[in-house]
Parts: C-alpha cells; structure tokens; sequence
C-alpha cells in the first residue's frame, strides 16, 4: 500500500475502462496502482501522460494531469527511441571517415 500523500504517476496503459498508474514513491521507486479510466482527466486517459495524484487510504483521490510532463516525457521517449533505433556505424564505415 502507498501512503497517502501527492505523488507524480504516469500512465502506464488503461485496458478495459482500467487505467495502470506507475506511482512514484518518495524512494523513488514505482508503485503500480489501478483505478478506473473515468477517474482520470480526459486528456490523461492515454499511455505516458503525466500526473499529479493524491492517495487516501490507499485509493485516488484527486488526479490532475501535467500537460507540460507529458509532451517532455513523450519528447524523451521518441528521442530514446531513435536513438536505440539507429544502426551503429560498420566497421568499414568508420576507417572511410
């Protein structure tokens, strides 16, 4: 159980009407925590948004979404990506240069 508190979440994925909540915790370590999507703002019933949430014996109690953290995270996760996507350079590429 998480103790109540305001944390940041992230969205992990909503299956079913369920939204999965990576809360994270003062350590630093993450907390999964599912809730029903309608408890979500609308613009945060989507995977990777943001959140501020509040947690009351152990359930939400409020969620505000962060607009600004979503497009960053977002940003981060497309600049990983392409990163992790592009092939490294061949060996016969590099004595060429």
């Amino acid at each position: 159980m998480i103790p109540d508190g305001t944390y940041r979440a992230v969205v992990d994925r909503i299956e079913d009407g369920l939204a999965t909540l990576e809360v994270e915790r003062e350590d630093g370590c993450l907390v999964a925590l599912t809730v029903e999507a309608t408890a979500l703002p609308p613009a945060a019933r989507t995977a990777d948004a943001v959140l501020t949430v509040t947690l009351e014996d152990g359930a939400l109690a409020s969620a505000r979404h962060d607009p600004s953290g979503t497009a960053a995270r977002r940003r981060a996760l497309r600049e990983r990506f392409e990163r992790l996507s592009s092939r490294p350079p061949e060996a016969d590429d590099e004595s060429e240069s």
